[in-house]
């Protein structure tokens, strides 16, 4: 088994790597892509050094089995011929075949067996607020279809890369010693702040992001659900969180609810609201989130679930639910998910 990374400077790239090791992915060669800028930087892994090559036009994918891409839409649609054409499997973390009809958009939990049909060769992982959410719906969706849902999203500065986030603890820096903060990643000032945008608006009024949410939902759950969403952008590092409402069309009780979500795949429910107060707050174990009484971004990094919390009846509708979420951001919002994607493939049989 070859694996090649395109992007692997990118803090999805790196990623990739520390995942790929952490779940002891089964591959003997591995190859790395990468811009002009970071062609010949050298990463370990396993023990062993590899250097990035520069991503060009020709026969380089000849003998890679699946190759993780992470370098922007542009590139992957540039690339992806070269990549696909001798049946390398090409799981693509941007956004550039999302919606394509002959190209899987999979979450492993929700819909692993849409990967086994891609015409192109191409499989494309979903935005990462999308992921987060299905994982969370797809529970819920067997105990009563869903007929709508709404979502606010607060999404950490990770969610624009690696050079976003350094620069949010720049602005933090900054601003403690008095000195103007430096604004390039973002549309404002991110520190100490919240951005009501993220992408760019769209004629309809809502963002690319928003509209990411509403198209892959239906896409992925094959669902005629539909999800308005609000995303706003806060300074938490690389976890994101999700406040969300759903329809259903028989109600649920919070009860089922919560006993669905905790046995889903991918998912660890952290709801107990006796253990609500200060003495919680106080006693929580960072890794573990023992004490809490719902989940925060502050703990959910680095790990592989999706942690939800703050299971209720909608106040203002019968048949509706609300809770809360959080997730690693370049973990399951991207890195993992492509690589469980591969590990399926793998244990069906179905790689080249």
């Amino acid at each position: 088994m070859k694996v090649a990374i395109v992007g692997a400077s990118g803090a999805v790239g790196q990623e990739f790597l520390r995942v790929l090791d952490e779940r002891n992915f089964p591959m003997d060669d591995l190859v790395l892509f990468g811009s002009t800028r970071s062609a010949g930087t050298k990463y370990t892994f396993r023990g062993k050094e590899y250097e990035v090559k520069l991503l060009q036009h020709g026969d380089d994918f000849k003998d890679v089995d699946i190759a993780f891409t992470s370098a922007g839409a542009g590139t992957s649609k540039e690339f992806a011929e070269d990549i696909t054409k001798y049946g390398a499997v090409m799981i693509d973390n941007s956004s550039a075949f999302r919606m394509d009809d002959d190209v899987p958009l999979v979450v492993p939990e929700c819909n692993a067996e849409d990967a086994l049909d891609r015409p192109r060769g191409i499989i494309a992982n979903p935005n990462c607020t999308t992921i987060m959410m299905v994982v969370v719906l797809k529970p819920i969706e067997k105990l009563s279809h869903i007929n709508r849902i709404h979502v606010a999203s607060y999404q950490s500065a990770s969610g624009a890369g690696a050079a976003a986030m350094a620069e949010l603890q720049e602005q933090y820096k900054q601003l403690a010693n008095s000195e103007d903060p430096t604004v390039q990643k973002f549309a404002y000032q991110l520190a100490y702040n919240v951005i009501p945008q993220i992408d760019v608006f769209q004629p309809n009024g809502y963002t690319k992001e928003e509209m990411k949410m509403f198209n892959e939902t239906k896409k992925i759950m094959h669902t005629n659900a539909k999800c308005s969403a609000m995303c706003v952008r806060i300074s938490s590092l690389r976890a994101h969180s999700e406040a969300v409402w759903v329809e259903t069309e028989e109600p649920i009780s919070v009860e089922a609810a919560q006993k669905a979500i905790s046995e889903a795949e991918g998912v660890t429910l952290v709801d107990d609201l006796l253990k609500v107060g200060a003495k919680a707050n106080k006693d929580a174990n960072a890794e573990t989130m023992e004490g809490l009484p719902y989940p925060m971004p502050l703990f959910a990094a680095g790990k592989d679930d999706v942690y939800v919390g703050r299971v209720r009846k909608d106040l203002s509708n019968e048949n509706g639910l609300t809770f809360w979420l959080t997730g690693d951001q370049i973990k399951k919002g991207a890195a993992l998910n492509a690589v469980q994607i591969a590990e399926y493939l793998i244990k069906v049989g179905n790689v080249k």
